[in-house]
């Protein structure tokens, strides 16, 4: 549903405007007035006006007539007056999208909880978005029109011609969206309400003869004909077109005609409401109208009254003009140097910054900047190039010619570019015109109604910025995916548009109110009519049913982005005009001759290569280009890829928080999901995520600067070309191995081809890594002198990450090591140990007491004062650490502290890390009571931090000891081998979901890297022996998490269930479906040839579309996005794509939902956990940094923010949190039905099958249980006595179901911690020979040695199977229940209070 946009959230100081005369015809709404519940209140809905006195009163009932304006009712949503510093934000609405929450929720009201604690929980309150039946299909049919077909991609085409004012072809959309599409009367009357304002923009901008007649037949044909319900706002519409058109004998029965269809209760409101008439307007109607009976004639009389008080300038206002004075000016700071108005035109605003502080500025000024920089960084990218361009031809050089110059051989792509885009611009107008269209008539048809909302000069710019910026971010050197490039460049530009259609609506609006304030006296529109002339319509966000509380509403259709298929056909056509019209200048030695040869050849060319036995289209850049990226930063970014200058805006909208201008959304939505978007918008609306946005506010509040002294040395190691710490060699020496002679064996040829092959792909790596780190110095050498901050997002777990894409926080080391607080704080008492303890741990030294590490540093104090005079010709020290530029920074920080007078009163910036000890292990061992695991991750109070790592390396020595003593060849081989950093990297992701043919090979990497010799040693392939030990580490994992295996278990069986489950939704309709079986079409075909409700056993199975949902503490709702997509071909003209679309109704991926769950569940608990201690730190005055689970703040604030992570850890943890999931579960799922598996050599499956004999069809069973289910939750005892005689599959096994257990799910073992998969339920790709079973097969000697004698060839022709061994079972649909939660162990997490290492 489509429903009018909120202004931006800024504070606008507005003038008192005056509504007395008419002095231009009145513009309309941007948006259609809506409905208003009749059972809203005057709190949720609230009026648009600052002032109380200044707005009369509102009817409230039927029964009541008009009240005075002394009444105490709710007030006339009509924007009089605007106080200057009242935030938009608080500026109520008849029908506001977000209200805002109650104090109790926000915590800002006297005596409510602080933001910091959790909230109480209530499992029957969970937001909920109800699983239909099939969603419309999408229609095939052909068209001659150049139409798509689905109604997302209609609805977007439908505004996007609005908005470019293409009103005929807007019509023809709409009239086969009414044709083809059964959407809700609702959503028609919105699209015809909008349709109806472009009419109206048209005619007040370019008035035609015919326009008015054209209105009044649409309205009649379109609206009224169809039986559509109009609303206020179709009607203020029409009275407007009767007004403007030529006046004469039809004015009266238009008036009259139009009037007498409204209700007469609040008529006048109603229409007045709607921002379309103004008050010369109702004086004309009210001179012209005759109402049918005497109380609409008395309700007339009352709002004209009312209408004119308010119009009316009052004596306060008189006496006080200031109050509500003209926004003033930015005003221009007087500076030496680069000043406010130099910024505002430089060529290119990111390398203007450079020696400039902006802290100097005042804070309107700098987020004037900021503004400037996120909307202007295109035009900026752009006069850069052109100034380049322009400065080599003054220098008598070109820079097609050149060789170098990359931004000046930039501007000619742009100017080439632009110019086949304005031809393309000129083909559109054609396209839609001609009768008999050709396939490229029909593309043009689809994209062009999106390309005409931006420029072909900024299309030309965005595309280039985009394309390389996708390229160097795949590497430079390598093959791009096109479908990863396509689907970049459409979010830009689509972005990049969006965003100019804002700035449009705001200097609009400006417009509007600068007239205002010239001339008093005279009618203007108002701020919520003159919001914007763009018919563009926002989405609706998700909200509540009215009355169900926490039931929400499905949106139609989604308009926040365009449709997939659109994007990539518009991608298609920008990428291919740069493919045909960029060229670079190649010089290249002739082979022969030796002489330099120079040819003008294109910058990137598209083919096709093979990956994975799949043919994918690739974007290749031309060595030329990838040399000059390698040598000259582009200088040109997109805003969103630069950190802010001025703190980022609250999160007050899915979509409105982060950067100032340039759009962001709250939650990191992948490939159009829209489950995610849905909670999300639903939980913002009822104030659900108070605590997260706050949380993520906070995160962007915290202030960055460039640590110079760090910088000046990496800029240094970066001019060597050298390989120094992480920075890449510019020449890496990496000779490719002498091509061997022509022989008879074929192995050897293909040995070193193999390694070429290694060498080539270490190269391109290395070189991609230099490329992107060059544009990262790039970015801190313009940001060097600026305060800055990272606006945070999240993903759908919850988890925060920063907006900016090149440079933050949660960067490599070389990132980490060049940054630090704006605002510094004095060490204090404790501070100089922590900056102590922070070298330490950077350097590697962290599994030691933190008394052994503060004496680390001290003893190596003459090593650190070396590494900060001497950090590249001395005896390089820092670059042993494990962390090369963060050790670097520690040691400057603390060199600099202990220089100092008074070291304690040293103003230190460095951020100090605490890291978590493997923080999914500790939310596992907390959860599960699991004592033994909880002293392995620190949880419990020690002398020493515990290493989970080293406990695990003991455990499998110990296994492999064992083995050795049965005589295991496998465990001989690696007896002694084994070590922390063998088994640390598959300890860790195990916890995360690592799939077991990944724990492989994680353990394989290893053991190469370790023992390189290692086959020639044992005998045995490393492939083999990394799968023994993996197998180890499995069951060490379970052995010291019991608690936390069960608890994965029991997460797995719940999502097994859950995604083998129908809803009631779906089960009212599958019966009527079955009462009222559906007509087939005649004049629409559909994709398949299966009916549209299929009875096969197969289509009914496919009905499964529950996914999981569960809510945090912080009330955030998660809700997993695996989905079986259908595979959907666009045809663009460039090739065909093959691309994945998720929709709503596809069926559930159960097995991605199964294994992805227990991780999931675990990553928005460590979310929560940080976002808490975000909320206290920022209460406390702390600053707060954090990468997922390493908390960063100042040195002296260490043992405070310790405090507060273990006082939120507790927090979360002193609640029941699997038994808050459960009960969560039976509310979001109660009344749903699960196929369930019984085994068949159960006495309940054979007492199943005596009893019933021949089942009948999987659908019947399924309608026979729910009739039975819905007679035993009747309240008649009759029904209920009927239902316990009915028999069923379910109804007998209830009767054996405290002894029968059901079957697991089939995808279960890959769930539980530490558990090994069976044989088949994984595909091992990587490994030649294959161990069946584990921990089996490792003591079969004979047959390991038969497998290990064969060759490859061999293997593959002989390769072992194994009979699959299968359990016979029978479906049975029983209710949806759960199983019992696993039983707790004896932890105490308040033990955790004690706990010096918890975080360290």
């Amino acid at each position: 549903m489509l429903l009018r946009a909120r202004p931006a959230s800024r504070t606008l100081a507005l003038p008192r405007i005056h509504i007395n005369t008419l002095r231009r015809p009145h513009l309309p709404s941007t948006t259609p007035c809506t409905t208003i519940p009749n059972n809203t209140s005057a709190a949720g809905r609230r009026p648009l006006v600052t002032r109380p006195k200044l707005a009369p009163s509102r009817p409230q009932s039927k029964s009541t007539p008009m009240p005075t304006t002394s009444g105490p009712l709710a007030q006339r949503p009509l924007a009089t007056a605007v106080d200057g510093s009242m935030r938009q934000d608080d500026i109520p609405f008849a029908d506001p999208l977000y209200p805002q929450p109650p104090e109790s929720q926000s915590g800002s009201g006297s005596g409510s909880a602080p933001l910091w604690h959790i909230q109480g929980f209530d499992p029957a309150a969970t937001l909920q978005c109800k699983v239909y039946g099939d969603t419309p299909s999408r229609i095939r049919r052909r068209t001659t029109q150049g139409l798509p077909s689905g109604v997302d991609e209609m609805m977007s085409v439908f505004l996007a011609c609005l908005d470019v004012d293409k009103l005929e072809r807007a019509a023809i959309v709409l009239d086969r969206i009414e044709a083809y599409h059964d959407l809700p009367h609702a959503d028609l009357i919105e699209l015809h309400n909008q349709y109806l304002r472009a009419g109206l923009v048209r005619a007040l901008d370019r008035p035609e003869t015919q326009w008015a007649q054209e209105l009044h037949s649409w309205f009649e044909v379109h609206i009224r004909a169809k039986g559509v319900p109009h609303t206020p706002y179709t009607i203020a519409c029409m009275l407007k077109v009767s007004l403007l058109s030529p006046q004469g004998e039809l004015l009266a029965q238009h008036v009259n005609r139009y009037l007498d269809l409204l209700p007469e209760e609040n008529m006048w409101w109603s229409v007045y409401d709607s921002g379309v008439l103004t008050q010369q307007d109702f004086g004309t109607i009210a001179t012209i109208y005759q109402p049918s009976s005497d109380l609409a004639k008395d309700d007339l009389d009352l709002a004209m009254a009312d209408i004119q008080a308010e119009e009316t300038p009052s004596a306060e206002t008189e006496a006080n003009p200031s109050t509500n004075g003209p926004v003033p000016e930015v005003r221009a700071v007087p500076q030496k140097g680069l000043g406010l108005e130099t910024l505002r035109g430089v060529l290119s605003f990111v390398h203007s910054l450079e020696g400039f502080d902006l802290r100097k500025l005042s804070e309107e000024d700098r987020r004037e900047v900021q503004a400037r920089l996120e909307q202007d960084c295109v035009e900026a990218a752009i006069r850069r190039w052109r100034t380049e361009n322009e400065n080599l031809s003054k220098m008598g050089r070109s820079a097609i010619l050149g060789t170098g110059a990359l931004n000046a051989q930039l501007y000619n792509w742009q100017t080439t570019l632009e110019e086949a885009f304005k031809k393309e611009f000129a083909l559109f107008d054609k396209a839609e015109a001609v009768v008999k269209k050709t396939a490229e008539d029909m593309e043009r048809c689809y994209y062009a109604p999106f390309m005409r909302q931006s420029t072909p000069a900024r299309l030309a710019a965005v595309t280039i910025m985009s394309v390389l910026n996708s390229i160097t971010q795949n590497g430079a050197d390598q093959c791009t995916p096109l479908t990863g490039l396509l689907n970049n460049l459409s979010r830009v530009v689509e972005e990049d548009v969006r965003l100019q259609a804002r700035q449009r609506r705001l200097a609009e609006r400006k417009l509007h109110f600068r007239k205002a304030r010239q001339d008093q006296s005279e009618d203007e529109p108002t701020e919520a009519s003159a919001s914007s002339s763009s018919p563009t319509s926002v989405e609706q966000p998700a909200t509540a049913e009215p009355g169900s509380g926490n039931i929400i509403k499905q949106p139609t259709s989604d308009q926040s982005s365009w449709p997939p298929l659109l994007q990539h056909k518009v991608a298609a056509v920008l990428l291919a005009g740069l493919l045909e019209s960029a060229t670079i200048k190649a010089v290249r030695e002739h082979p022969e001759t030796k002489d330099r040869v120079s040819q003008m050849q294109p910058a990137f060319a598209h083919t096709t290569v093979y990956r994975k036995g799949k043919r994918i289209g690739v974007v290749i850049p031309n060595r030329a280009l990838v040399d000059l990226m390698k040598h000259e930063p582009r200088g040109a970014y997109l805003a969103r890829h630069l950190p802010m200058l001025v703190e980022p805006e609250p999160w007050t909208k899915f979509d409105r928080g982060g950067f100032l201008k340039s759009p962001s959304q709250l939650v990191r939505i992948k490939n159009n999901e829209r489950d995610q978007k849905i909670y999300t918008e639903a939980a913002i609306q009822r104030g659900d995520l108070v605590q997260v946005t706050k949380a993520l506010d906070v995160l962007g509040r915290t202030g960055w600067e460039i640590n110079k002294e760090v910088f000046g040395v990496m800029l240094e190691a970066w001019n060597t070309g050298e390989a120094i710490a992480n920075i890449p060699p510019l020449e890496p020496d990496l000779p490719l191995p002498a091509e061997p002679d022509a022989s008879e064996d074929p192995v050897v040829r293909k040995d070193w081809l193999k390694r070429v092959k290694a060498i080539e792909n270490e190269r391109s790596g290395l070189h991609s890594e230099r490329c992107f780190m060059n544009f990262q110095l790039d970015i801190a050498k313009a940001f060097r002198d600026q305060t800055f901050y990272f606006p945070h997002n999240m993903d759908f777990r919850g988890r925060a990450y920063p907006l900016p894409a090149y440079m933050n926080h949660m960067g490599a080391d070389n990132v980490r090591g060049i940054l630090r607080f704006a605002n510094g704080r004095e060490l204090g008492e404790t501070g100089l140990r922590w900056l102590k303890v922070q070298l330490a741990n950077v350097f590697g030294y962290d599994k030691a007491s933190l008394d052994e590490r503060e004496a680390f540093a001290d003893n190596h104090i003459e090593k650190i004062y070396d590494s900060c005079t001497n950090p590249l010709t001395g005896e390089r020290w820092w670059l042993k650490a494990e962390d090369q530029w963060q050790c670097l920074a520690a040691c400057f920080e603390l060199k600099a502290a202990l220089d100092s007078p008074d070291p304690h009163k040293f103003v230190s910036r460095l951020p100090v890390a605490q890291d978590g000890t493997c923080n999914g292990l500790q939310h596992y061992a907390a959860l599960g009571g699991d004592r033994w695991g909880a002293e392995q991750v620190n949880l419990t109070p020690s002398d020493r931090p515990a290493d989970v790592y080293s406990a695990v390396a003991e455990l499998v020595k110990e296994n492999i000891q064992e083995d050795v003593a049965n005589g295991s060849l496998l465990a001989k081989a690696m007896d002694g081998k084994i070590t922390r950093k063998v088994v640390k990297q598959t300890v860790m992701t195990n916890v995360y979901g690592v799939t077991f043919i990944g724990a492989k090979a994680q353990v394989l990497k290893q053991m190469e890297s370790l023992y390189p010799k290692l086959e020639s040693e044992t005998g045995f392939p490393p492939a083999v022996l990394s799968s023994y030990v993996a197998t180890k580490i499995f069951k060490a994992l379970s052995t010291m998490f019991r608690g936390a295996h069960d608890i994965q278990y029991w997460l797995g069986e719940c999502a097994g269930r859950v995604c083998r489950a129908l809803t009631p939704e779906q089960l009212d309709r599958i019966e009527g479906q079955r009462a009222n079986p559906p007509k087939k079409e005649k004049t629409v075909k559909l994709s398949t040839k299966k009916p549209a409700f299929a009875r096969s056993s197969e289509e009914l199975l496919n009905q499964f579309r529950s996914t999981i949902v569960w809510t945090t503490p912080l009330r955030m709702p998660i809700v997993q996005p695996y989905r079986k997509a259908e595979i959907r071909v666009i045809h663009t003209c460039l090739q065909d794509l093959n691309l994945k679309i998720p929709e709503r109704s596809d069926p559930v991926n159960r097995r991605k939902q199964l294994q992805a769950f227990p991780p999931n569940f675990i990553h928005s608990l460590d979310a929560s956990h940080m976002l808490l201690s975000a909320l206290e730190c920022d209460e406390l005055g702390l600053s707060f940094a954090a990468v997922h689970d390493s908390f960063w703040t100042h040195a002296a604030d260490v043992d405070t923010m310790n405090r507060v992570l273990r006082d939120a850890f507790i927090r979360i943890h002193s609640e029941d949190v699997i038994g808050r999931l459960a009960s969560e579960f039976e509310a979001r799922y109660s009344g749903s039905l699960y196929l369930a598996k019984v085994d068949k050599s159960s006495d309940a499956a054979k007492a199943i099958s005596a009893t019933l004999g021949r089942r009948p069809a999987i659908e019947d069973e399924l309608l026979r249980e729910r009739e039975r289910q819905r007679l035993l939750a009747s309240a008649d005892p009759k029904e209920v006595r009927k239902g316990q005689e009915m028999v069923t599959p379910a109804s007998i096994y209830e009767n054996f179901s405290a002894s029968e257990a059901l079957l697991p799910e089939e995808d279960s073992d890959v769930v539980g911690l530490g558990d090994i998969p069976s044989s088949g339920s994984e595909k091992d790709e990587n490994i030649t020979i294959k161990q069946v079973r584990y921990p089996d097969a490792e003591d079969n000697s004979d047959r390991l040695e038969a497998q290990l004698s064969l060759t490859a060839f061999e293997a593959k022709l002989k390769k072992p199977t194994v009979a699959k061994e299968r359990v016979d079972f029978i479906n049975v649909w029983l209710p949806l229940t759960f199983p019992s939660i696993p039983k707790k162990g004896d932890f105490d997490v308040t033990a955790l209070k004690e706990s010096r290492y918890f975080f360290s």
